[in-house]
């Protein structure tokens, strides 16, 4: 068994609306062994190491499922078995994950497609590796691959590992307390960093929570809870009960002291938090050195102070109001007079609900240096017999995470303390804190029975509340996110999604623009970086997860657009879980061949993600059928179809049901973009008033416009905003670098287009049709190296017989391609299409190309430049001079092209060599452009 590959997605892709897993796994041999072949001690042992197995229902639906479907019939294959293995792993680890599924890949025996969900990426990744070695662990020998498992290779030690190495990277269990609050009211979250720092919310309405500290957690209180001494003083200026204490930096220093305050003692760090370093009921010197050396490992300074009677409470207190009190026990052992300390601790250990660190309510009690220290003043050792109901304590402190218990008592909490706990949190400034308070009787007031603070906590811990060992659990995380989040407060900006094979950038664009002209402060993202504001903040190719999560999380937008693309969607998935409008313009052939994806049908299975997450609009393109069939996998409230032929049918009566639509209405003064809502027929804009598209000429930009216009009106945003964002939008290269950009300040017109599929570059050929061109057409002309031969040859086919001079290159980037590979299948493509071979030139280096180009074209001509360094070839064309004789230099002379079809070439290729745009001689030797004839 082996991974042939993985991908890790983090939101909506083509097997999930939620992070998944995807293996691809080779069985090998083990395609001929499923489960019930491998017999029942291979089923056995998976039991035995991952009881909860059991409680899979796979195909049957109901608990115990799982292990039916290994054992009847010829069982399940491996791959299935991993899928369930890789989930059970993280549920031990305290993750609710559910979801997977597994399919073999046609045409490849033994190879299968293992799609599992996960919570946290590399704890996800690291539950499918382990789930690998498990089940090699549990095979016969002779199937088993040699150095499948490391020497000395122990599952218990493996699984606890994994759970530690889980719990590291997972949210921990108050700030994942604080997430599911979120969800549970809408809020969206995302996770900035490896720990426990999480956003709340998008753009400018976001809230920062780091554990149980908020954005809004003051530093000088955070500071005054840090400072225990301080606290006392401040505490106890207002009358609250607290402990006298002095702070110390020796060992002698902590006994005088604790000879003055009176013993017994309790000595704690000056700093510490979770319980670490505090020993209570200090009686003796030998006792107050130990203590003060056990503080010391925390914090420069030790305090000493009172020990106080009573059990340890934990009073949390959220925007000023007391929301839960806790009972907290030390970790201990209750004797039973037949076995010892040590057995008691496996017993206890042995409750379901203990388990490795957070991960779950309890936490396992260890016998380590702490305990020993607790059974030595007790007298006791670990193979020690206590005596029948002899509470033996373990612990000195009652933090859950040292295996101590919790008991709710916030509904007999006496007034008094409730009101002490709240006056001691807001004196100290926390907007969140926990009070630890000792009381021999919560139920009754500290004034009649006396009682103490010992601290005042920020970032107290939530565990204990909303998962106590016994009582009611309380909704500890629910009042912090209300105060961050008041009702009716906003916490989400609208999110605009656009894919398609073409045009999906400047639609991006015009829609961001449109925003703009309405008040918003948009961010963008596109295959040429981030935009915040209309100014880019990142620069490349921005149209995957990444890129999403980075617009989402700047303070400054207040909507958001982003281009999706197929590449992010097949690696990586969605950013986000669900979008406001999304949006498909088209699904033409482009990437085809490429991970999986051979026909136009799956490549609108991936781009129909962008609906399947719409919640208010899909905006649908109805001229194309791959598109218009999206529109039964979206539960969008609203489908919104875009048309240019006025005469749709289907179109036409969704407009008669009240539908939305756009369509392109033609009259007199030419053509009106038109929506319909409701049984409202609004006019929107005539397309000529439109500078993107060149006077309604770029019938494609036409196209672009609507979809954005829909969009926008999907969005709410006002009529007047979005004719006035058509209006100003225009294609320089300012505004949309490489989308139809137009230089007119040479003798002859420019036209530049990073077009680079058959569909995209027939768009621009039409609309060079439509120009008026007094002079010749000339287009340079490319295709990228890694699409199939077919593909460029379509590419070819797109601009056959519609030009008098063709100038094929090829792009930097060779993409596994010989040099002029690309630029000579391209030619002799044309030349089958009928196109003259002296009408032909090959040049593949591109800046020598576009230079042909340039030089080439005289005045009243038309240059259609498709480029991919689009920067670059974008200043060559507007800094190229021609030089000052008033003859231009006449074109490259044509490269031979040679097609089996053509009985007598007008070149011999054997003779000739063109590298970099040099034509050399079967010598070597260089032609000057000039003599090549």
């Amino acid at each position: 068994m082996r991974v042939l590959d993985r991908s890790v997605y983090v939101g909506p892709s083509l097997y999930a609306h939620f992070p998944v897993i995807r293996l691809e796994l080779d069985l090998g041999e083990l395609e001929q062994w499923p489960t019930a072949k491998l017999g029942d001690a291979f089923v056995d042992g998976l039991v035995a190491a991952l009881p909860g197995l059991a409680e899979h229902g796979c195909s049957y639906r109901e608990p115990g499922g799982f292990i039916r479907r290994m054992r009847e019939g010829e069982g399940t294959w491996l791959g299935h078995v991993l899928e369930h293995v890789a989930i059970e792993l993280q549920n031990i680890a305290g993750e609710d994950v559910t979801f997977g599924k597994t399919r073999s890949i046609d045409g490849r025996p033994g190879v299968y497609t293992v799609v599992y969900e996960y919570a946290q990426r590399e704890e996800g990744i690291a539950a499918g590796e382990l789930a690998l070695s498990l089940l090699s662990s549990l095979l016969p020998e002779n199937l088993r691959e040699p150095d499948s498992l490391p020497e000395g290779w122990d599952w218990p030690s493996a699984r606890d590992t994994f759970i530690r190495y889980a719990q590291r990277r997972a949210l921990g269990p108050s700030t994942a307390s604080l997430v599911r609050a979120a969800e549970e009211r809408g809020i969206p979250w995302l996770r900035l960093n490896d720990q426990s720092l999480v956003q709340l919310g998008h753009g400018k309405y976001q809230q920062r929570i780091q554990a149980t500290v908020s954005g809004r957690t003051s530093h000088i209180a955070v500071e005054l809870a840090s400072d225990k001494e301080e606290t006392n003083k401040i505490l106890g200026t207002l009358g609250l009960p607290v402990p006298k204490q002095e702070l110390v930096q020796s060992a002698e220093g902590a006994w005088r002291a604790a000879r003055r305050l009176g013993l017994p003692v309790v000595t704690k760090p000056y700093n510490g938090n979770h319980g670490r370093g505090i020993s209570i009921r200090l009686m003796t010197e030998e006792e107050v050195h130990a203590g003060f050396a056990s503080a010391r490992e925390h914090s420069r300074s030790v305090i000493v102070e009172n020990f106080v009677e009573g059990d340890d409470h934990r009073l949390l207190v959220v925007n000023g109001q007391l929301v839960a009190a806790t009972k907290r026990t030390p970790g201990h052992v209750v004797g039973d007079g037949t076995h010892t300390v040590a057995e008691l601790v496996e017993v206890v250990n042995q409750d379901t609900r203990r388990g490795v660190g957070h991960e779950k309510v309890l936490t396992r009690i260890e016998l380590d240096a702490q305990a020993q220290m607790m059974l030595d003043r007790a007298g006791y050792t670990a193979e020690s017999v206590p005596k029948a109901d002899e509470i033996v304590y373990l612990r000195s402190t009652a933090n859950l995470s040292t295996g101590g218990t919790a008991t709710d008592v916030t509904d007999i909490i006496h007034p008094d303390n409730r009101d002490m706990a709240e006056r001691a949190v807001r004196a100290i400034g926390l907007d969140v804190g926990g009070v630890d308070f000792l009381s021999t009787n919560i139920a009754e007031s500290y004034r009649k029975i006396g009682g103490g603070i010992c601290e005042v906590n920020a970032a107290p811990g939530f565990r204990m509340h909303v998962a106590p060992s016994e009582g009611t659990p309380r909704d500890a995380a629910g009042p912090v996110i209300d105060m961050l989040f008041p009702a009716g407060s906003p916490s989400r900006v609208p999110i605009a999604a656009v894919t398609g094979t073409n045009g999906k950038t400047t639609t991006a664009r015009m829609l961001a623009h449109i925003t703009k002209m309405a008040g918003y402060t948009p961010g963008l993202t596109t295959t040429d970086g981030v935009y915040i504001d209309g100014q880019r903040t990142v620069e490349g190719d921005m149209t995957g997860p990444v890129s999403a999560r980075m617009v989402l999380s700047d303070p400054q937008i207040d909507i958001a657009v982003l281009e999706t693309a197929r590449g992010g969607l097949l690696r990586a998935g969605m950013g986000v879980r669900e979008v406001n409008v999304g949006a498909v313009l088209n699904v033409q052939s482009d990437h085809l061949g490429m991970k999986g994806i051979d026909t136009l049908e799956q490549l609108a299975e991936v781009k129909r993600i962008v609906v399947e997450i719409a919640q208010d609009c899909a905006v649908l393109n109805a001229d194309d059928p791959n598109v218009l069939r999206m529109s039964g996998y979206t539960d969008a409230k609203t489908i919104c179809y875009v048309t240019m032929n006025p005469s749709h049918a289907l179109v036409r009566e969704h407009i008669r049901a009240g539908g939305r639509a756009c369509a392109l209405e033609g009259g007199v003064n030419g053509q009106m973009i038109t929506l319909y809502d409701k049984g409202s027929h609004i006019p929107l804009l005539w397309t000529h008033l439109i500078p993107a598209t060149l006077e309604g000429r770029a019938l494609h930009n036409v196209q672009n416009a609507m979809v954005a216009a829909s969009m926008a009106f999907s969005l709410g945003i006002k009529l007047d905003a979005i004719r006035q964002g058509l209006r100003t939008f225009d294609t320089t290269f300012f505004q949309a670098p490489g989308r139809m950009n137009v230089f007119n300040e040479h003798p002859f017109k420019v036209l530049f287009d990073y077009g680079h599929n058959a569909h995209a570059v027939s768009v621009m050929a039409d609309l060079a049709q439509r120009l008026d061109v007094v002079g010749r057409r000339i287009v340079v002309l490319a295709g990228p190296g890694d699409r199939r031969d077919e593909d460029l040859v379509a590419i070819a086919d797109a601009v056959a017989n519609r030009f008098d001079h063709y100038i094929c290159r090829r792009d930097d980037g060779l993409r596994g391609r010989a040099s002029d590979e690309v630029p000579r299948l391209q030619a002799r493509a044309l030349v089958a299409a009928g196109v003259p071979q002296d009408a032909i030139s090959i040049i593949p280096d591109e800046q020598e190309a576009i230079e042909a180009g340039l030089r080439m074209s005289r005045p009243g001509d038309l240059l259609l430049v498709f480029a991919d360094a689009l920067v670059r070839s974008w200043k060559q064309i507007i800094k190229f001079r021609p030089e000052g004789s008033p003859e231009p230099r006449p074109a490259p002379a044509p490269a031979p092209v040679v097609e089996a079809t053509v009985a007598e070439p007008v070149f011999d290729e054997s003779a000739f060599a063109s590298v970099g745009g040099i034509v050399r001689d079967e010598r070597g030797i260089s032609l000057s452009r000039e003599t090549e004839d």
